[in-house]
């Protein structure tokens, strides 16, 4: 069974060089004492802050740069951009009307990169 995810989860980026951690918008709804997180909290720089550098041959910062150091692949500061939910979310839990977080969620960057959840933020609720 998943854990269910909030604030201070630990996620990664496959295109990011560091962790990040997630910011859940702040609701009424608890798990282990902090904001619990539901699918929704995907936009970039409140929920989803950077990963460091990123190094997607996507990213157009990233072409430029490498273009610039004659083809040596040049990772550029990471800008994220989620603009789609995070997929699937818990089939049965709800989170102020959206499914819940679980750590089996993942998150699509348009910029080529994909979000996963590596520590749930909380070790005592499991869901499904």
């Amino acid at each position: 069974m998943a854990k269910q995810c909030c604030t201070g989860a630990m996620m990664k980026c496959s295109m990011g060089l560091a962790p990040s951690t997630l910011i859940a918008t702040p609701k009424m709804v608890k798990t282990s004492m902090m904001d619990a997180a539901n699918i929704m909290d995907h936009v970039p720089f409140t929920n989803i802050p950077p990963f460091g550098m990123c190094q997607s041959p996507s990213n157009p910062a990233f072409v430029a740069a490498t273009s610039a150091a004659m083809g040596t692949p040049t990772p550029v500061p990471c800008t994220p951009a989620t603009v789609a939910p995070w997929t699937p979310g818990s089939p049965t839990v709800k989170v102020v009307m959206f499914p819940a977080l679980n750590d089996s969620s993942k998150l699509v960057c348009s910029l080529g990169g994909m979000i996963e959840i590596s520590m749930a933020g909380q070790m005592t609720h499991n869901i499904p």
